[in-house]
């Protein structure tokens, strides 16, 4: 068993929420274990509680489409969320239930090592970019610790809010070329860096 199925088991054992309850089932993420992109969403939705999968209800499949666009697959990336169960009625998660469950995504990160994690909307944006407002700073990327963090909205704002589309398409293709260049990206500052590069 990996190290990625051993903490699997132990996130679906978890009870430390009241949500826990509620699941279906858990959600703790998928992909490669040695990718070198990291996708962190906010939390599961209906479909994802059904499936156990991220990311497979309608912003799921616009994420698709986002990753075919860069000529990537689900299968060479991680996608997680921040949360790993469904709120109840889709509600936003709760400080103490991004708190809980804080743990297993440090470990995840820990696991894959990846260079570069992209965070989808302003819950997994302010793990990394505390203080910051997704609308000023989505499409700009800072390196901590030999890891490229890049903010972007959660491809469900697109479904709701068709303005936003563009930008999110913007956003996903600068995605290769900050790869290709994570040395170039210096190393965090009181402001997130735009990527001048682009």
């Amino acid at each position: 068993m990996s190290a990625l199925e051993e903490l699997y088991e132990e996130i679906a054992a978890c009870q430390r929420c009241e949500i826990a309850k509620y699941r279906n089932r858990v959600v703790p993420g998928e992909g490669a274990e040695d990718a070198d992109i990291m996708f962190i969403g906010e939390a599961p939705g209906w479909h994802e509680d059904q499936q156990g999968r991220p990311f497979v209800g309608p912003a799921g499949q616009y994420l698709d489409e986002l990753l075919a666009s860069i000529d990537l697959e689900r299968r060479q990336v991680y996608i997680a969320n921040v949360i790993k169960c469904r709120p109840p009625a889709n509600r936003d998660p709760l400080p103490a239930e991004v708190h809980n469950c804080h743990g297993w995504l440090e470990r995840q990160i820990e696991i894959i090592r990846p260079r570069v994690i992209v965070t989808l909307g302003r819950y997994s944006m302010a793990m990394f970019f505390p203080g910051k407002s997704i609308g000023k700073i989505h499409g700009t990327a800072q390196k901590r610790d030999d890891v490229v963090y890049y903010a972007m909205y959660h491809p469900a704002a697109a479904l709701h809010q068709q303005s936003l589309r563009q930008a999110i398409e913007e956003d996903m293709r600068k995605i290769p070329l900050l790869l290709a260049r994570t040395e170039s990206v210096t190393e965090a500052k009181p402001e997130p860096q735009q990527l001048s590069m682009l």
